[in-house]
């Protein structure tokens, strides 16, 4: 490959990691361009401006590549990260489960759109500041997905759901850095997006109440129903199940001799179910919308260690995959709090195998 003919085009959300990303592309030769994909309404000034929607990170990112001599395009994207995230955002809540933004976000915009983008601005490859490493294999022409060399920063759980199309064409240029590696590199190339702190937080909720922005957003209201036990007696109200997730314990405004828990999210019937904590702890889930990396649709059953969220600690599971694209698993240690809605994700030491999307 001729890289000072190679055209890459990185995704800039004014932040150290797509600075350094950029950085580092131009040092090995490549060709490239920065584009800023806008997802938020005008709005964002009041809900979240210092995210990667906020017109200080625009600037950031546009000052960023001026440093670094390389073209920079603002893109609105924001009736697309609507239709993609925040309605699904919304929808999923309405169904009982609690969703997954960043996973969706991932699939639908940074690495659907942009791709799109790229090639109309004559891009081959876009690049991103995400911890993990993109691998070929050379035998069966696929690419592969592995975590971070930085286990702390490792961000593989919210690419699982990419396609090979989506792969192939993607560099992620950190996968072997640690933050701190990325720091250096864009302190040498004194941009100002060095010291930068950065959030955890979803870009759309920058206060953490997601309740708060559904009813501000006009996409939720509350709307009164049953807290049940397990046993079915009625014990108090509730505001509407998009506003409770499981293995939640304060809010609840219940009276109890022991602490209670919601086990449950019945969207039909409107209903919360609350229980012990013991009745969080779960040794077997399904998963459904799956997406295999290494290989297509598997037959046989592997063992595997799963994530059933971003924060918790994979473990040792076995996967038996079935025709419908969905799968079950059985943990072979019991988890708190599988939840529906949230990614469960597949690995055999770094490789990410795939995942599939926990139902209820």
């Amino acid at each position: 490959m001729d890289k000072r003919k190679t055209r890459v085009v990185v995704g800039m959300s004014g932040g150290v990691d797509s600075s350094a990303t950029a950085a580092l592309l131009i040092d090995q030769g490549y060709d490239v361009v920065g584009i800023t994909l806008k997802v938020w309404p005008q709005d964002c000034v009041s809900r979240a401006e210092d995210k990667c929607c906020g017109p200080q990170a625009v600037m950031d990112a546009r000052a960023v590549c001026h440093k670094l001599g390389v073209p920079y395009y603002l893109v609105d994207e924001s009736d697309e990260f609507q239709k993609q995230v925040i309605q699904y955002f919304a929808a999923e809540y309405k169904a009982g489960r609690t969703p997954n933004p960043c996973v969706m976000c991932n699939e639908k915009v940074k690495f659907g759109t942009l791709i799109a983008r790229a090639h109309q601005l004559g891009g081959e490859f876009i690049a991103t500041g995400h911890y993990a490493r993109i691998e070929h294999n050379s035998a069966n022409g696929r690419a592969l997905l592995r975590k971070g060399l930085d286990t702390r920063k490792d961000q593989s759980y919210f690419l699982f759901s990419l396609r090979q199309e989506q792969l192939s064409r993607t560099m992620m240029p950190l996968g072997e850095l640690t933050k701190s590696d990325t720091r250096d590199v864009a302190r040498v190339a004194c941009l100002k997006t060095a010291e930068k702190e950065e959030s955890m937080e979803i870009c759309f909720v920058p206060d953490k109440d997601y309740g708060k922005f559904l009813r501000d957003a006009k996409l939720a209201e509350k709307h009164k129903g049953d807290i049940m036990s397990m046993n079915g007696q009625v014990l108090g109200q509730h505001d509407g199940i998009e506003f409770y997730t499981i293995g939640q314990r304060k809010g609840l405004n219940l009276t109890s001799t022991k602490p209670l828990y919601v086990i449950e999210l019945d969207a039909e019937r409107n209903r919360v179910i609350v229980g012990e904590e013991w009745a969080l702890e779960k040794d077997r889930l399904s998963i459904e919308r799956c997406n295999w990396i290494p290989f297509e649709n598997p037959t046989e059953s592997m063992e595997v260690s799963a994530k059933i969220r971003y924060n918790a600690p994979a473990v040792p599971a076995t996967v038996y995959p079935k025709p419908n694209g969905e799968a079950d698993i059985k943990l072979h240690i019991p988890q708190r709090a599988i939840t529906p809605g949230q990614a469960c994700v597949l690995y055999q030491d770094d490789l990410v195998l795939g995942g599939g999307w926990i139902k209820r």
